[in-house]
């Protein structure tokens, strides 16, 4: 080897030695002493209200009869699977080592009051609280502290994204969602042009051409579970200027082309909310006859 291999190999050794002696001193240890045992304990069943806060912002969330929504900082139905997989997360915590129990060194760690403070309670009695601060070595490792407790840990385990969402990804962004098979019917309208697409005879026609099967079943999954990326709580004093309707099921949906963004603003008539919806998604229930019907027809 070179000298400089050598050099390279006393520095990481003295790197890797002093990092050892700093883990020692007083306070502060490298110990498993709790190793395995998991961050807080957790009734899921129980559980009926979440409090996440942070730097920038505030979240509750609160269960009503069986169903989770977002109480601040906006009133709106939650995603449930977003509110699942935090509970279950949270539950699963396990922690590696203890790594400090001073709590001067609490913002080394980002579990003061720089972190993601998380409160959990159950008929009016918090179950848990526990503060998520900066990422650990490994993807899945993060630090952490019991709320009341000076302990820093490195807990396994855990994505600290699912404690830091933002608020549009704790609400609910569907804008229509049916059962496949309810759609027999779909009646398309770009300005005066209109057409339908109909299930008659066991296929899919409109008019009297057939259609293309894959494309058509595409626009259906699509359909029937059609998600915004985004919402628009902004109060309109002129509602923007409708490009393209498309009704199935019992509903319909409204389109307004944005030409600044690529995208489009979308509002069922089952909801007043207006949403986001990239241009990449829309296009994707955004058929023309051309695109459906087979060709040479």
């Amino acid at each position: 080897m070179t000298r400089n291999t050598y050099y390279m190999l006393g520095l990481l050794a003295l790197l890797a030695l002093v990092a050892y002696l700093m883990m020692q001193r007083p306070g502060e240890q490298s110990s498993s002493g709790e190793a395995g045992e998991h961050l807080v304990n957790i009734d899921s069943l129980a559980v009926d209200k979440i409090e996440i806060s942070s730097p920038s912002t505030r979240i509750v969330l609160e269960k009503r009869g069986v169903e989770w929504f977002v109480q601040e900082p906006v009133s709106y139905r939650a995603d449930q699977s977003n509110v699942a997989s935090l509970i279950h997360d949270s539950r699963n915590l396990q922690v590696k080592s203890v790594v400090s129990t001073k709590a001067e060194k609490h913002s080394m760690f980002q579990v003061d009051s720089m972190g993601t403070l998380v409160k959990m309670s159950g008929r009016g009695e918090e179950q848990a609280g526990f503060v998520i601060g900066k990422p650990g070595i490994s993807y899945l490792d993060v630090y952490a502290r019991r709320v009341n407790s000076d302990d820093v840990v490195l807990i396994s385990n855990a994505s600290s994204y699912v404690f830091s969402r933002p608020v549009r990804e704790w609400r609910d962004r569907t804008i229509l969602k049916v059962p496949q098979e309810n759609i027999k019917e779909v009646r398309f309208q770009y300005g005066d042009t209109t057409f339908v697409l109909a299930f008659r005879d066991s296929v899919w026609m409109i008019g009297r051409d057939s259609t293309q099967d894959w494309v058509v079943n595409s626009l259906l999954s699509s359909l029937a579970d059609f998600q915004a990326d985004d919402f628009i709580d902004t109060i309109w004093t002129k509602s923007p200027r409708i490009t393209a309707q498309i009704a199935y099921a019992g509903a319909q949906l409204n389109f307004a082309y944005q030409k600044d963004g690529e995208r489009y603003f979308v509002r069922s008539s089952n909801s007043p909310q207006w949403f986001d919806v990239q241009s990449w998604r829309a296009n994707q229930i955004l058929k023309r006859k051309k695109d459906l019907v087979k060709s040479g027809q």
